[in-house]
């Protein structure tokens, strides 16, 4: 079975698919799941690619379990997430081919057509495939060997395939690159000097809200500001609001009523406590609401060489988010580390079952840089982890620098000129991005 007391569901639809998916959404509360809806969030003609593209990426990093996505026919939907590695998605049609998609395919993204499925038809649809699984070794074999394709992993002599030459297979020839190459720049002069790369990526504001773990972290911060915090964060739509643990059940009173998650971090900012102690904040801080958790590591013990220890940390904190299904984000404090360091903290990570690494609490030397991203991107990538990019992160550029180093969540105080910047460059229009700093990152 793919279920179980509660899956966390990305859904996300375009103007075609919105009347569904604002039934759909209450439907799946109904049966206990937690839903994040990815937007659109009015039938205002959309494209469908920057939907289907965040929906996808919130499975692909583990964020989520499984997606849905709605539009007129459910293809074009099912044909960009799929672009997204670690994404198998199936448009179906009915509880049939919703079954086969699970049970023979192994597919965690579900894509519906609005032209061809109404409610009660799409409600069948989304209970077969949520209660369907891929059991079958010899099912699953298969579905991992779409998966090692994905990955470059399979031996080119097992697909045979007739005139197949070695350009065909793995490797590219140079004359395949620079093809690729000049159809790329085709594509991002066609979108707009500004807005090419935002386009072809499809980050648009809410998409980029949708990353931004919206953030206080100020030892002076009040309640006032808090609320304000709070305040902003529903009204922008970011992913989540992040402050200190003694602020979580308050913070949570405020968020009540919205879709954006409370974040709390714990051992901040120096990562020096007992692992009994982070265990300790972890556990308070998720009984009063805190859906993800940000605990620093045991820097001092890392750099010793005590990787058991720096292990034991992370995994007394890991337990004690499982106890309440909330998310672990490791801060690895990057600009106190060497490469091998960094590797080694990503490793423990993993080890420990953390869902995602992150670069810096804001308050050393130094906050995230591309380079940190790429590698720890690459490091966790074999286990899905999330890579959450945080210190210094105060402009749409910056956003969009992190992105595409692999970033799949920032952390920023400024996120408001972040989206505003965001909305300028999609109207064509000059923004000045002005100083700010609401907390520490």
């Amino acid at each position: 079975m793919i279920t179980n007391n509660t899956l966390r569901i990305a859904i996300g639809s375009d103007h075609g698919g919105f009347e569904l998916k604002e039934q759909l959404v209450p439907y799946l509360k109904t049966l206990g799941h937690a839903v994040q809806d990815c937007g659109t969030c009015s039938k205002e003609s959309v494209d469908y690619p920057c939907f289907a593209v965040t929906v996808a990426r919130y499975i692909a990093t583990g964020t989520c379990d499984v997606g849905i996505i709605i539009d007129g026919a459910g293809i074009g939907s099912a044909m960009t997430a799929n672009k997204v590695k670690g994404v198998l998605a199936a448009a179906c049609y009915n509880e049939k081919l919703a079954k086969n998609s699970r049970e023979h395919n192994g597919a965690n993204v579900l894509t519906l057509g609005a032209g061809h499925t109404n409610f009660n038809a799409a409600k069948k649809i989304i209970n077969v495939f949520l209660n369907t699984a891929c059991t079958e070794s010899r099912r699953r074999k298969r579905v991992q060997m779409i998966q090692d394709i994905e990955q470059g992993r399979f031996p080119t002599s097992s697909f045979p395939v007739p005139n197949q030459t070695k350009e065909c297979g793995v490797e590219l020839l140079a004359s395949d690159m620079q093809r690729l190459t000049h159809r790329v720049r085709q594509l991002l002069s066609q979108c707009g000097v500004k807005g090419s790369i935002a386009s072809a990526m499809g980050l648009g504001s809410h998409e980029v809200a949708q990353l931004i773990d919206h953030t206080l972290l100020k030892p002076e911060a009040a309640e006032s500001d808090v609320k304000d915090l709070c305040d902003e964060a529903i009204k922008y739509r970011f992913y989540s609001v992040c402050v200190n643990s003694s602020y979580a059940r308050y913070a949570k009173n405020l968020l009540r009523d919205s879709t954006v998650k409370l974040c709390c971090v714990v051992g901040f900012p120096l990562g020096a406590q007992p692992p009994e102690i982070k265990a300790a904040e972890t556990r308070k801080a998720t009984r009063e609401g805190a859906d993800e958790i940000d605990m620093v590591i045991h820097v001092g013990a890392l750099k010793s060489g005590k990787e058991d220890v720096v292990l034991e940390d992370i995994r007394a904190v890991v337990e004690a988010c499982n106890e309440r299904r909330a998310l672990c984000k490791v801060i690895l404090e990057t600009a106190l580390l060497t490469d091998e360091e960094k590797i080694r903290a990503c490793e423990c990570s993993m080890k420990a079952g953390a869902d995602f690494v992150k670069t810096s609490t804001g308050f050393s030397k130094g906050g995230a840089t591309v380079q940190d991203i790429a590698l720890m991107s690459r490091i966790v990538s074999s286990k899905k982890l999330g890579v959450k990019a945080s210190g210094g992160i105060r402009s749409y550029s910056d956003v969009i620098k992190m992105v595409e180093a692999g970033a799949t969540r920032v952390g920023a105080s400024s996120s408001i000129k972040i989206i505003e910047e965001a909305q300028a460059i999609a109207e064509g229009k000059q923004y000045v991005n002005e100083p700010t700093s609401k907390g520490a990152y």
